[in-house]
């Protein structure tokens, strides 16, 4: 039977981390990967894994870090408002005990919005490799992995459970629009003009409501998609700012 370590990325979890944690103990060790909490979430998580201060607004940084303390045979990763459902549980177990040909393996994430709203869309992201095949992962914000073979996908799911509620949507769109505004500008985005305001918005919008069917959760989805408008705007007024008023600083 092949080894496993889960790797979770936390800040400020506490209320979140426990089950996240209690939803990967199949697995031979857990290291959480601390990005600078000012809450009780390093403590709660010192009852299940070895816990590592690292900060950082790349998560490529964080999740190459991770990478460097895992010594097991295969390598899961997990986020604060992740769970990984029974079905999946079974069949990471079951290529445990294999000699599989694959070096990773994609998984179905399922998102609720507000609560357990199940949102349409189902995504489909690489979070469980052979730790000798994972180089590692490139992209500050939406970071992907480098991986040395032939990937496949799982069964089952990773349930997220994000955007809890309105307060904490307003607080990471204002947390990281100026890392991403700070991307655009590093690579000289086209410079803002008004018109590119309602582009970004509308094209933000019917991404979430059309594109990812949001419309069939009704009142969840209009709030849900204009959100996601306002955060393309937000992130796009920053960029403005940057490009108008290079005085400004933005810490990466």
């Amino acid at each position: 039977m092949k080894k496993i370590t889960a790797v979770i990325i936390a800040k400020n979890g506490q209320d979140l981390i426990k089950d996240a944690l209690e939803s990967v103990v199949f697995c031979d060790e857990i290291i959480v990967i601390d990005n600078g909490s000012t809450d009780k979430t390093k403590e709660v998580s010192q009852n299940y894994a070895k816990v590592y201060d690292y900060k950082s607004n790349s998560f490529s940084e964080l999740r190459d870090f991770g990478l460097s303390k895992v010594e097991t045979d295969y390598i899961l990763y997990l986020d604060t408002d992740e769970r990984i459902s029974d079905e999946l549980k079974e069949n990471i177990i079951k290529i445990l005990s294999e000699d599989s040909e694959y070096s990773g393996f994609k998984i179905l994430r399922k998102n609720y919005y507000l609560g357990k709203n199940e949102w349409p869309y189902i995504e489909k992201l690489e979070r469980l490799f052979k730790t000798e095949k994972l180089k590692k992962w490139v992209g500050d914000l939406h970071e992907s992995p480098v991986i040395e073979g032939k990937i496949s996908e799982l069964k089952g799911y990773i349930f997220h459970f994000t955007h809890r509620d309105l307060a904490s949507m307003l607080e990471k769109t204002i947390s990281w629009s100026s890392t991403e505004a700070l991307l655009r500008y590093n690579s000289n985005h086209p410079k803002m003009v008004w018109w590119r305001f309602p582009r970004v918005m509308i094209t933000a919008f019917l991404g979430s409501y059309i594109k990812q069917q949001g419309y069939k959760t009704g009142v969840v989805g209009v709030i849900e998609s204009v959100y996601q408008a306002f955060s393309a705007f937000i992130t796009y007024a920053k960029l403005w700012e940057l490009q108008n008023r290079s005085n400004i600083k933005y810490k990466k």
